[in-house]
């Protein structure tokens, strides 16, 4: 019982202590003569931590824009944070002072998950990063060397025919990052895809052991593993490529890649199935384009003549980006927003997606409506800021010449071979459209559908 109450005390006074640590460590200095953005009262140690704990950050975060205005200061825990609302201000992000803010924040999963920042999306700023981007700009996410994967994309046709991290809040408290159990479960999740990622680079390896080294393929039959490793092999890099950093970059094609496109195939179909009479036109033009393909599979061959489909997918990505948020990025020195400071260090969240239904750019912004892409110019590719569902400036997602074939060409295929209409006599205008906040923004509930074979 002495012991007890020894011990009670004693427990109070140490959690005490570090709870005034992380307190002193959490409050930016000089803060009180620095003419910061506005934002919402902050709570003591957590900050507004608790005004995020809804399931979808994306629209919280649009609310509290709306209050306190498109460039805005939260303090999530130790991070001090802008957030970002409005085009405008994303275009000085992005490239008015594109420099400064090409960093990326500490994120606890990229270090375990990516083989310590090594993917391209999480990689530091600097030597490194040049050198992976350079490689998956010319090697690997070419407009030519997509074009060269069109085989592969074809024949799996054929085939088939979440959030905030409370130990990212608090960098340097190893203490939390042990109660909160994450990097446990994620150094668990690291090994077991790291076996499936080795195995891939293994088994490709071997092959081109077998043929001599050149895989028995040539470059229109490489896929991404092969690409990867003829480049290792020719050791004439700055940074040699490790087998980590090969792993690094597959897992950045398969979850920034793949799920990313599978996501917006199925808000597209969403979209479509609710808008029947978009549906009914997207399906005319494909067969129409494809009318002399009786049997065959729809290929990427006529894929740009499909502009009505392409303002479909438009429509979808900015209704729907996959990323809402973005990657974060952080401001390397202190810099000067709209006549308002942002210290060095402070990390920048840009909401694409409120950005994307801002009614200040977009007529009717939450109406689904292809045809006002038709109309327009604008694309995705970071020079318009009102519509950045990729990004925009040095951290622009290298991957779009390899997304938008892994969007277009499904759906294509759903549209020309099948007609589709919902279950149970469900109404399009009926259908749940809530969102659930992942890796990538996908529906809460699974879309199901009935279709029925189109014979020509």
């Amino acid at each position: 019982m002495e012991f007890q109450f020894i011990t009670i005390p004693f427990i109070t006074l140490v959690f005490l202590f570090m709870v005034t640590r992380i307190v002193s460590k959490t409050k930016p200095k000089n803060s009180i003569v620095r003419n910061l953005p506005p934002g919402p009262w902050k709570l003591p140690l957590i900050g507004n931590m608790h005004q995020l704990v809804s399931a979808l950050p994306h629209q919280t975060l649009r609310d509290l824009a709306n209050k306190y205005g498109a460039l805005m200061q939260l303090q999530l825990g130790q991070v001090p944070t802008i957030v970002v609302s409005s085009a405008e201000i994303a275009k000085e992000i992005m490239k008015t002072h594109d420099l400064i803010f090409s960093q990326r924040p500490y994120v606890l999963a990229a270090q375990i998950m990516a083989y310590n920042s090594t993917a391209i999306i999480f990689t530091p700023y600097g030597n490194y990063w040049r050198q992976m981007r350079k490689i998956c700009m010319m090697e690997l996410l070419g407009a030519n060397r997509v074009q060269s994967f069109q085989s592969i994309r074809e024949e799996e046709l054929v085939k088939l025919a979440g959030g905030f991290c409370l130990s990212d809040m608090y960098p340097s408290s190893e203490f939390l990052k042990l109660i909160s159990g994450m990097r446990i479960k994620l150094n668990k999740l690291h090994r077991a895809s790291d076996k499936i990622l080795e195995n891939i680079v293994n088994e490709h390896k071997d092959k081109r052991n077998q043929t001599g080294g050149g895989g028995g393929c040539n470059d229109e039959q490489e896929d991404l593993v092969d690409v990867l490793l003829k480049i290792q092999q020719q050791g004439d890099l700055e940074f040699p490529l490790t087998n980590d950093n090969i792993k690094a970059v597959i897992q950045d094609v398969f979850g920034a890649g793949s799920e990313t496109s599978a996501t917006v195939v199925e808000w597209t179909m969403s979209e479509l199935l609710k808008n029947p009479e978009l549906l009914r036109k997207a399906q005319t033009e494909v067969r129409q384009v494809f009318a002399d393909k009786k049997g065959a599979v729809v290929n990427e061959s006529r894929i740009q003549e499909l502009k009505f489909l392409k303002s479909v997918v438009k429509e979808t990505l900015r209704l729907h980006p996959p990323g809402p948020l973005l990657v974060p990025r952080e401001c390397s020195e202190d810099c000067m927003i709209k006549g308002y400071e942002v210290p060095a260090k402070t990390k920048v969240i840009i909401n694409a997606w409120a950005i994307g239904r801002d009614p200040s750019y977009w007529e009717e912004a939450e109406k689904f409506d292809p045809e006002r892409f038709m109309k327009s110019s604008i694309d995705f590719r970071g020079t318009n800021f009102a519509y950045i569902p990729f990004g925009a400036g040095r951290r622009i997602c290298p991957g779009i010449t390899y997304a938008l074939p892994n969007i277009e060409l499904p759906l294509a295929n759903l549209l020309y071979h099948f007609n589709w209409e919902l279950p149970n006599g469900l109404r399009g205008q009926d259908l749940d459209m809530t969102e659930s906040f992942a890796l990538a923004v996908k529906r809460k509930n699974d879309l199901y559908l009935i279709p029925t074979p189109y014979h020509v």
